[in-house]
């Protein structure tokens, strides 16, 4: 069966995925969350944190085929990855994520969405090198439809996100391209506008896009719902290259 790394977003770590993780066991895959630099139990300083250390990290998790999953920021990182070397990649899944355009940064991806609604949740750190989450406004824009248990322990878990890597522009070639691609959006996202995360998956086959009518973290409100797409659509690759 397919093994999933699983990789998260802004201010989160390798917890997020604690509901999904038991959802993709009992569906018969194996799969693994990792702290990404400066995230989590991982001590990288925040200064230190880049774009291209979070992709090495994936990259160094990676050990036979794997079906990479990107959450939000996440969708970043694990183009990058699969930009430096796609071995061992049998997909890449976007779910409510960032994908890559060319010679943009991550922040100037946000900023041409038609709406900004997680503005209100994001504080600045006073020496501009990171920026955390609001607690009064992170269910609001992260968990709305979650379970209160999960909401709390999202909170005593958020930590600050380094801002370099989302300030470092990204062209990708061919590497990249030569990994299937698939794109989970999430239709009641207050974080990434879903009508943003429709053009963002535009250029994706539409068999490729999937949607959940979830908040921006369907890891807590929908883990079952969501272990079955990514269930579906590792099936679906592996199905695929076997026939070829």
């Amino acid at each position: 069966m397919p093994h999933f790394l699983l990789i998260h977003g802004s201010c989160h770590g390798a917890w997020c995925w604690r509901d999904v993780i038991p959802e993709l066991t009992a569906l018969g895959h194996t799969s693994r969350a990792i702290d990404l630099p400066a995230h989590g139990q991982d001590t990288t300083p925040v200064a230190e944190a880049t774009l291209d250390l979070y992709a090495r990290a994936i990259l160094e998790a990676i050990d036979g085929p794997t079906v990479v999953v990107g959450h939000s920021m996440g969708g970043f990182p694990i183009s990058r990855a699969a930009d430096l070397d796609p071995t061992g990649m049998t997909g890449l899944v976007y779910l409510c994520a960032y994908v890559p355009w060319d010679d943009h940064t991550l922040v100037e991806m946000r900023l041409r969405a038609p709406r900004q609604p997680i503005l209100k949740a994001i504080r600045r750190a006073p020496d501009g090198q990171s920026f955390d989450i609001l607690p009064e406004h992170a269910r609001e824009v992260f968990y709305h439809d979650c379970p209160p248990s999960a909401v709390a322990y999202a909170l005593e878990n958020l930590c600050p996100e380094p801002t370099l890597p989302q300030a470092t522009k990204v062209t990708l070639g061919t590497n990249y391209r030569s990994v299937p691609r698939s794109y989970i959006l999430c239709e009641q996202d207050s974080a990434i506008p879903s009508e943003f995360q429709d053009t963002m998956a535009r250029d994706f086959d539409p068999a490729e896009v999937i949607r959940m009518p979830t908040s921006h973290s369907p890891f807590f409100s929908a883990p079952a719902e969501l272990a079955r797409h990514l269930d579906r659509i590792a099936t679906t690759r592996s199905l695929s290259a076997a026939e070829a």
